[in-house]
């Protein structure tokens, strides 16, 4: 057992707070949904960046590579300053949704280079430039370009010519949970000696300015001390028990500086102050020599420790700081040997955890590519603080207190969130999406299978779900539908468990279990308009993929019946067997849920396997499609070639024999059903005695042999769905034969646009129209792997379509999950396609093997896109690395499921 492994069993069983100091800062919470008090509800423009530096938030903090605790009542962070910026560089900057050509993004260049689950050891790199942040030359070139052109980024703008910039690293070691060792590396790439002024800060984020917010804390300097120290003491009794007294020193004789963490409503309002001293007060003292900015009792709730430096050509300057519990007994000097060696313990323990979880038979190169996605996904931990019943109050809105004013969110008064949430990405996504955090989890369950466990419980908790069952969408709407998954990553986590632990938790799948029943009665209550089995659900995850939008009233009046919504639903089904019959092995009483559950899996597979004109499956093109159901009653199928169409035969889940053994009352029910009504298995793929699989399986899915047969001919067709780093979400058939439907004289086309959108739906910068996405190929990767599990090799086809190699369905997901790790590796070239033409990142050593995990890919070369920082579920690759890495085609056919989805002889 690792050094790091241990301490995750002492902070699961010991209850040892190795994970209370953490990243958990966002990069950004201006322009958030939280912070919105406008009354026309345009969150980009309330909150601007402008306003960031002089504004308190009043729901979070944001902060260049930080760290705070689990509440963020303490906040540490960096801020820095090149000598000719117009602000402090106290946060990432970026374009708003409104003045990006391709929607809102983050104009800046930082890595999440390394981090251990339990924080244990973390390093961070800004690259921060010498000369002035074109802040305004980014803005107004990118509002001046069109959607058809591409996005101006800051290299674009000549602010690292000549290397002229700073390498910024900043690194924590923890010598005990309470104990944090900090390392900030500044490092001058250019050919001139250059200044730079580094402010490590530490403030409190603001609770006493607002009702029921408690006292206000107090940061001071320690008179006497041999190094610059802070001393932070809080006494409000609502954080004692988890927060008091902590020092920050700091080496060597820094100017330390001291502010309040208060609006400046002089500048921004034009109305008095609460106090002299106010939020930007440290920015106005280091910029402009503002004396009375800063507080000369040194006192305040944000304090910083002001180095002024010059860095040579070429040369380094490190500064380190301790941040501590007060009440330790720190021996001899915070900066003595035992520093370095800290550090040096925590690195060599991170290799050592990274080299226990990555196989051997893992390249170099793929290695650093899953490390640095796990760590991103580490570092993109944020704490999300959310009072619904507050927040609608505060905006004169809540239902239950006579307010008629109608605003966002409106009927999730119930709402309380105040945890340490996975988000998809800490400055363009600094807010948790229930589907995403689905697939976080199992990218996380690499390295924290617990606290891959923890997110999935949050969601479903009394303070997440809607009474009605519903799991909340993401804050700009909870009442929007993201797609069915926690079920399946339910029982993904479960079979991790089994698989490194040997044993289950019970009582995490009857809690889970107990809620899922909850929401999956709230989907077909909700989603199936007519009781046909047939679903709806409107974008469900996949944005602007349809010819409408499809959370929207319909052009055309009437609805749709999609195919993706039908297929999610029998996937939700089939999850749900399999985790009664885990439980039913412990409580019998599950078999009757087990057969609730199958009998909704065979009417749903009849509803989307319908015949005849108005039914999904399309027998002349061998695909699914949208059906839309016009008012006058005709229909008509929606024929666009898209991941829509291909996630049927993502509702696939093989039984295996054992299965069948612990619930023998589902089986017996299940196979007098289908010989009083044989024509359900005409609509569905499933066995029975004579027809079992490989190792005598049986299978339920939606999609037969023949229909695998001729969706898998399409998308594994390089000249529709198969790209060459991955499953396109739209077929490339449709760039030159785009599907047009024409109402009432207006035209809605969707054609093949392999990069970024070039409509304004859904804020324009998330494009389901071509490019490769992520956690819609890890599905069919799972897919593929269940059908191999029932057919072996007595399946195969074509891979590519036309290329006359034959595949096994093994060999099928591995060849998608290889295209999909190459979009990050370097080529023959030393290229990394995920960087496209960027000539900096292919080339410079400085930049080549820092990797970035985006939103979406290129679907054509591979290149990044979308939120540059989502490593969320892209960081799937990790587990794709990680899987491959381990699975053996005849090992994984003789474990069954938990060898095909989990990865065999791990240790």
């Amino acid at each position: 057992m690792t050094a790091e492994h241990k301490r995750l069993e002492e902070a699961r069983d010991e209850k040892i707070s190795w994970k209370k100091w953490g990243p958990y800062l966002s990069e950004r919470q201006w322009g958030t949904v939280r912070e919105d008090y406008s009354d026309n509800g345009d969150a980009w423009n309330y909150f601007s960046h402008d306003q960031a530096r002089s504004r308190a938030y009043r729901w979070g903090e944001d902060g260049l590579g930080g760290i705070c605790d689990d509440h963020q009542v303490l906040c540490f962070a960096l801020a820095l300053w090149n000598g000719r910026d117009p602000i402090l560089k106290e946060r990432m900057f970026g374009l708003t949704n409104s003045e990006g050509n391709h929607g809102e993004d983050v104009k800046e260049y930082y890595f999440y280079l390394d981090s251990t689950p339990t924080h244990s050891y973390m390093k961070f790199l800004y690259k921060y430039p010498q000369q002035a942040f074109p802040y305004s030359n980014l803005v107004e070139t990118n509002r001046g370009r069109s959607r058809h052109e591409m996005e101006y980024e800051l290299l674009d703008t000549g602010v690292f010519d000549g290397d002229r910039y700073f390498d910024v690293f900043v690194e924590y070691a923890k010598a005990a949970p309470e104990d944090v060792l900090i390392k900030i590396t500044v490092c001058n790439r250019g050919p001139d000696a250059a200044p730079i002024h580094v402010l490590p800060t530490l403030w409190f984020r603001n609770t006493w300015s607002w009702s029921d917010g408690g006292s206000k804390p107090v940061l001071r300097r320690i008179e006497g001390a041999k190094h610059s120290v802070i001393h932070a003491h809080h006494t409000d009794p609502l954080f004692q028990e988890s927060l008091q007294d902590y020092t920050l020193s700091c080496e060597g004789e820094p100017t330390l500086l001291f502010t309040e963490n208060e609006t400046n409503n002089e500048r921004l309002f034009g109305t008095p102050n609460a106090g002299p001293y106010v939020k930007d007060g440290i920015n106005d003292y280091v910029l402009h020599g503002n004396l009375q900015g800063v507080n000369p009792e040194q006192t305040g709730t944000k304090a910083s420790a002001h180095y002024a430096l010059s860095i040579g050509a070429g040369e380094t300057a490190v500064i380190r700081l301790r941040f501590s519990d007060a009440s330790m007994n720190l021996k001899g000097s915070p900066f003595g040997k035992s520093f370095d060696e800290v550090f040096a313990a925590r690195l060599r323990e991170a290799d050592e955890f990274y080299r226990s979880v990555t196989p051997p038979s893992v390249g170099e190169d793929e290695a650093n590519v899953m490390r640095q996605a796990l760590a991103g996904m580490l570092w993109t931990k944020q704490y999300y603080y959310f009072d619904a019943d507050k927040w609608l109050e505060d905006h004169h809105a809540h239902p239950l207190h006579g307010h008629a004013r109608q605003l966002r969110n409106r009927e999730w008064f119930h709402m309380v969130n105040d945890h340490v949430i996975s988000m998809p990405d800490k400055w363009e996504y600094p807010w948790y999406a229930a589907w995403d955090l689905a697939f976080h989890t199992i990218a996380l369950s690499v390295v924290d299978p617990d606290f891959a466990k923890d997110q999935l419980n949050l969601m479903l908790q009394e303070v997440y779900l809607h009474p009605s069952g519903q799991i909340p969408a993401y804050e700009w709407n909870f009442s929007d539908v993201n797609p069915p998954v926690h079920a399946w990553a339910t029982l993904f986590l479960h079979s991790t468990e089994q698989a490194l632990h040997g044993k289950a938790d019970i009582d995490f799948l009857k809690r889970a279990f107990a809620k899922l029943m909850l929401n999956f009665t709230w989907w077909v209550n909700r989603k199936d308009r007519f009781g046909k089995n047939v679903f709806e659900g409107g974008f469900l995850g996949l944005d602007n993929i349809g010819v409408f939008d499809r959370s929207a009233p319909l052009p055309t009046g009437g609805y749709l019946e999609q195919a993706d919504g039908t297929a999610w639903m029998a996937l939700f089904c089939q999850n749900m067997i399999e985790l009664s019959v885990e439980l039913a092995a412990h409580d019998l009483s599950y078999q009757d849920l087990c057969s609730k559950f199958v009998e909704h899996f065979a009417w749903i597979a009849s509803g989307i396997n319908r015949m005849g004109q108005d039914g999904m499956w399309d027998e002349e093109d061998g695909f699914y499609y949208d059906i839309l159901r016009l008012p006058d009653g005709s229909a008509q199928r929606l024929k666009v070639r898209s991941m829509v169409g291909l996630l049927p035969l993502c509702a696939t889940t093989v039984i295996e024999e054992w299965q069948r053994k612990q619930v023998p009352r589902v089986t017996e029910s299940w196979l007098k059903r289908v010989k009083r009504m044989p024509e359900l298995l005409e609509s569905l793929h499933a066995t029975g005695p004579g027809h079992w699989g490989v190792a005598n399986r049986g299978i339920l899915a939606l999609v037969n042999q023949e229909r695998l047969r001729r969706i898998l001919t399409r998308m594994l067709d390089e000249n529709e769905f198969l790209s060459p780093f991955g499953i396109r979400a739209l077929s490339r058939y449709h760039m030159d034969h785009p599907y047009v439907f024409s109402v009432h004289g207006e035209e809605y086309r969707v054609q093949y646009l392999p990069a970024e959108s070039d409509s304004g739906m859904f804020g324009g910068n998330s494009n389901w129209r071509g490019p490769i996405w992520m956690p819609v190929n890890a599905l069919i990767i799972r897919a593929l792997l269940s059908y191999y599990l029932y057919y072996g090799d007595n399946f195969k086809i074509e891979c590519p379509t036309g290329s006359g190699k034959m595949m096994n369905l093994f060999e099928v997901s591995k060849e998608i999950a290889s295209r999909l790790t190459r979009i990050f590796l370097r080529d023959e070239k030393g290229r990394r396609p995920v960087y496209g033409g960027t000539e900096k990142f292919q080339s410079d050593p400085l930049w080549r093997d820092h990797i970035l995990f985006y939103e979406y890919f290129h679907g054509d070369n591979g290149a990044g896109l979308g939120a540059s920082h989502q490593t969320g579920w892209t960081g799937l690759v990790a587990r794709m690395i990680e899987l491959f890495g381990r699975l053996d085609p005849q090992k994984v056919l003789e474990a069954g499921k938990r060898g095909a989805f989990v990865g065999i002889q791990r240790p």
